[in-house]
């Protein structure tokens, strides 16, 4: 079952141009109502079409989605620049919203809305606002492997012990601020040289929902995901036939990077206003735990007041390295060193 648009494969990284092209006809637009704002929106589409519902239940303002692959819907927005007929982009990872920042495309995000979660989670112009927050983890085969068996540190799985035991999914678009983090905390060579060994370690999915059920069936003994693919995949499956766990890397280890969901509005709105109560809706306690318990996207609320889905790690027990945002950057290098060491 699709859940997310992120969860499709991203089997290639394309162009601007090339991305716009590809996009204009699979842009999709939820029905039911009159388009007011117009949302751009990567996140599930499951739970967005709940929080569409209830705000515009809440605002009285009608909202189209017009959903797709983050790193396309970005390109789509750099492609149309001022002629855009978005007004807010919500997306599961940050490297597309410094993107679209640093393209100089996105509006301040009103006060109020970014005093809503820590400054740390959103960017520091206050352009865009940070929305969720998943962190990178390690899935293991319970049957096949123990925890003292498991690596402290993500560069550990390109050494050649590893061999045929890793399950990764680099055209997912997900696996790309992984190897931004990676590129930002131990720079280029070091991070060329673990993607060649991952691509001979490797076993390749197309997406991370393949590697989690993969990892699961014990079709490969460990995998890379994000927290929140084990999380649903457990929520289904149930106690009795989850034969998986996660792995959390060592304190500070580039392989537990904490990334962020975010929405901005875009600087070419005709309905700023509007844009600005969605963008607010999205933070507020309200759309937080709809979407903390959603049993759908299994990521951290970043609202104080919102407690996460309880099979999830606490939030402050996470040990991620210590990187910002504007660091992680936009995943272009990251494309072009996937592209280099043959997982693209």
């Amino acid at each position: 079952m699709k859940l997310s648009p992120v969860s499709r494969p991203m089997r290639h990284l394309v162009s601007a141009a090339a991305a716009a092209l590809m996009l204009t006809g699979a842009l999709h637009a939820t029905p039911a109502h009159a388009a007011t704002l117009t949302l751009y929106n990567a996140q599930h589409e499951q739970v967005v079409n709940q929080l569409v519902k209830d705000f515009e239940a809440q605002s009285g303002i009608s909202v189209k989605v017009r959903s797709g692959e983050g790193p396309a819907l970005a390109a789509q927005l750099v492609a149309e620049g001022d002629r855009t007929p978005a007004d807010v982009y919500f997306t599961e990872n940050s490297p597309e919203l410094v993107l679209l920042d640093h393209k100089g495309l996105l509006a301040k995000v009103d006060a109020d809305a970014l005093k809503a979660v820590p400054a740390r989670f959103n960017a520091t112009d206050g352009n865009w606002q940070g929305v969720l927050a998943r962190e990178s983890v390690l899935i293991y085969n319970t049957a096949k492997l123990q925890p003292p068996q498991l690596p402290a540190s993500l560069l550990d799985l390109a050494k050649p012990e590893w061999k045929g035991k890793v399950g990764v999914a680099p055209s997912d678009a997900d696996f790309l601020p992984l190897v931004s983090a990676v590129l930002a905390l131990h720079g280029e060579a070091a991070t060329l040289q673990w993607l060649k060994g991952l691509k001979s370690n490797a076993q390749i999915f197309d997406d991370e929902e393949g590697v989690t059920a993969a990892v699961n069936r014990g079709g490969v003994v460990t995998g890379i995901v994000n927290n929140y693919y084990w999380a649903r995949l457990h929520a289904e499956l149930g106690d009795k036939s989850t034969k998986s766990a996660v792995h959390h890397f060592a304190h500070g280890d580039v392989g537990g990077v904490v990334n962020v969901s975010g929405a901005a509005v875009l600087k070419a709105s005709k309905r700023a206003a509007d844009a600005q109560k969605f963008v607010a809706y999205l933070v507020s306690e309200r759309a937080q735990k709809l979407m903390a318990t959603s049993h759908v996207s299994f990521e951290y609320p970043l609202h104080p007041g919102v407690a996460p889905d309880p099979i999830l790690k606490p939030f402050n027990e996470l040990s991620p390295p210590s990187m910002s945002f504007e660091q992680l950057g936009d995943d272009s290098q990251a494309g072009k060193l996937l592209r280099q060491a043959g997982l693209l």
